[in-house]
């Protein structure tokens, strides 16, 4: 990595000859920012916000309803846990092909699609809750098709952001949506899924059902292009033979993986974000053991440990364009890095409750920061016809990182103590430093922008 950064600066257009992908394809803008994104740009960043809203709202409801439905039905941790697992899953098992898909098809109907999925895994659930029928097998045959639903949703979505709104109105657009993933999923969503569970378990998942259904009707207002622009095959010519539209799935994957790795920019920040989400990872997988017996919390305070991360989270959604023209966008990705740091850090120095919570607001907020630009370079870097591959891939590496994180964390937490831990993921925090300040640099950052 270290030889290839101090050719940073020329890392974009560099990357993007090599892939055989022409600049005008993957420049600021490039052939998705059409005249149906200028026009419409408005309409559609409130189209897709309203989506995003629904949608997570509705994941946040299945996300704890699925889980508590597997205690009525079993006493057994591991049933318990795999009925989670399985909404999780398909991320590390699907996410590579769905990207493939999002490439291939028309993006907006993978979205419709995504949404049948649910209406029908949830519509089985309700028929089975309604005769008494919900076994574990039940809940996990419905989390898993929610759970590839979700990664087809959330691939799709991404990739028709560039589409239908102008570069100017990404950054914004961006914000909004990681703003309503934050809200959504993390507060609401299990927020309302409790309530909706205590008024009965038939009227919990028919509002999901609904919901679901009222979100794919919304994307009835979108206009502009909902398939990927320009010859899928020309972009994938240089990542590899076979990589565009006549290629087998496998060696469209290959292409995207390839592309990704080729540049000097997009794979340095996949590979610090994938050690940054090991780290969030590890933290929520050992702040309930650590909160309960070592700072000895109560479940108020514990949940007001938790609410810290998401207002962070929230925090950097609403300022992140204040942030990015105050300190740059340089520094601004550079605060996940130092409020991750902090994250891992302080619960290893100290157990006041708001040293803890202050750490965890600053993880949360850096961790918007750095969601919201990363977005925005993808969106302008990558090729429309490999954008889905590129997410896929993107993600793959940080969610897929999380579950890695919390196992180590819970390794090293029996092998070292709970402490030393937390130091271990801080070293891993620090030693992504060196790579960020050599490759996202002031000058590729601006030319990334088109600045």
């Amino acid at each position: 990595m270290s030889d290839q950064a101090v050719q940073t600066a020329k890392a974009p257009v560099a990357a993007v000859a090599d892939t055989g992908v022409e600049a005008a394809a993957a420049g600021p803008g490039g052939p998705r920012a059409g005249e149906p994104a200028a026009r419409h740009g408005g309409r559609n960043a409130a189209v897709l916000l309203v989506f995003t809203a629904i949608t997570n709202l509705a994941d946040g409801v299945t996300k704890i309803a699925l889980p508590l439905l597997a205690t009525r039905v079993s006493a057994s941790p591991a049933r318990i846990s795999a009925v989670s697992l399985t909404l999780s899953l398909p991320w590390l098992l699907v996410a590579l092909h769905v990207g493939v898909l999002v490439d291939r098809a028309d993006r907006r109907r993978l979205l419709w699609g995504a949404n049948a999925l649910r209406l029908l895994a949830l519509g089985a659930l309700i028929e089975a809750a309604l005769a008494e029928r919900v076994t574990i097998a039940v809940l996990c045959v419905v989390g898993a098709v929610l759970g590839v639903a979700e990664v087809i949703a959330l691939t799709s979505a991404s990739a028709l952001i560039p589409a239908l709104v102008p570069p100017e109105g990404r950054e914004r657009v961006n914000a909004w949506i990681a703003g309503a993933e934050t809200v959504c999923n993390e507060f609401c969503g299990p927020f309302v899924g409790g309530l909706l569970l205590a008024a009965g378990t038939g009227f919990a998942l028919g509002a999901t059902w609904v919901s679901y259904l009222a979100a794919a009707l919304v994307l009835l207002l979108l206009a502009g292009r909902f398939r990927a622009a320009g010859d899928t095959a020309q972009a994938g010519a240089g990542a590899g033979a076979g990589a565009g539209a006549g290629g087998s799935v496998n060696r469209q994957i290959a292409g995207g993986l390839r592309y990704l790795w080729q540049h000097t920019l997009l794979r340095t920040m996949s590979l610090i974000l994938t050690v940054l989400c090991a780290c969030w990872g590890a933290w929520l997988a050992l702040m309930p053991l650590f909160a309960t017996d070592v700072m000895q919390l109560s479940p108020r305070q514990y949940g007001t440990l938790l609410s810290a991360l998401g207002v962070g989270g929230l925090t950097g959604a609403l300022t992140v364009t204040r942030v990015n023209r105050a300190l740059g966008r340089r520094w601004a990705m550079f605060a996940d890095l130092a409020g991750t740091f902090a994250m891992m850090a302080v619960p290893a120095l100290t157990t006041d409750l708001w040293a803890v919570a202050a750490a965890a607001f600053a993880g949360g907020m850096g961790g918007t920061l750095w969601t919201v630009n990363a977005r925005t370079i993808g969106q302008r870097l990558v090729p429309d016809a490999l954008l889905g591959r590129y997410t896929a891939v993107s993600r793959l590496f940080s969610w897929g990182a999380m579950p890695l994180g919390a196992g180590a964390m819970g390794l090293l937490a029996q092998w070292l103590g709970l402490r030393l831990a937390f130091w271990v993921f801080a070293a891993s925090v620090a030693v992504t430093v060196v790579p960020f300040l050599r490759v996202l640099t002031r000058p590729a950052l601006a030319q990334a922008y088109g600045d």
